[in-house]
């Protein structure tokens, strides 16, 4: 993370720089940037993801899947936001329903920016499913054997130590990136052989971000 700049993070959102998984990711967010409507997005979050989501039916129709491949009998664990289910001892599904996001738009901002912060456990977008009227983001990801429990502390010094400070229980920011980095407690952060592995994070862009819609 040391030696990140605003104009990477910039590159990573706009497409400018290529990392892990991030060609699909990276079209999605164009697509929903280059839409109008942020007025909207602040005043009916729910109404502009339905918006959104009418959007991508139309631009991204091939993403749009069927959920016979999933293996719900693999079931995990779930979340206020997301369901996983373990395809095999590599990889596991994960059925996100955005809720932790403004706009459909924010969540695929985040998913880019933690492919870009931590490639080893990157995000690989499958597509979208639909159950009982509710639209699921699916994605494929490297499934991380723990051997040891994450020390918080540990992992509060680590983040400092790349710019990200602690700023409520267990979330943080990074004022000269503009970013927010949320929910990182021990089950989303795991620890195997002394090395941190960041398996479910929240990135958002703080609202003084540079970056104009």
């Amino acid at each position: 993370m040391i030696g990140v700049s605003k104009n990477d993070i910039y590159d990573v959102i706009s497409g400018k720089s290529k990392i892990r998984f991030g060609e699909s990711l990276q079209a999605i967010a164009g697509y929903l940037k280059a839409s109008k409507g942020a007025g909207e997005e602040i005043k009916d979050p729910k109404s502009f993801k339905s918006k959104e989501e009418s959007e991508l039916k139309i631009g991204f129709p091939a993403f749009f899947l069927s959920n016979t491949d999933i293996p719900f009998e693999n079931y995990i664990s779930s979340g206020a936001e997301q369901s996983v289910y373990l395809v095999d001892s590599h990889f596991v599904l994960k059925l996100n329903d955005g809720i932790y996001y403004r706009s459909w738009k924010d969540y695929f901002i985040s998913l880019l920016l933690h492919n870009y912060f931590f490639p080893d456990t990157a995000y690989e977008f499958l597509g979208f499913i639909e159950n009982n009227g509710k639209l699921y983001s699916m994605v494929k990801q490297a499934f991380v054997s723990t051997n040891q429990e994450t020390d918080l502390n540990a992992l509060c010094q680590f983040l400092a130590e790349n710019g990200f400070i602690n700023i409520r229980n267990n979330d943080y920011a990074n004022p000269s990136l503009g970013l927010i980095l949320e929910d990182l407690h021990d089950e989303n952060v795991l620890t195997a052989n002394g090395l941190f592995f960041f398996i479910d994070t929240v990135f958002y862009l703080a609202n003084d971000f540079w970056l104009t819609d």
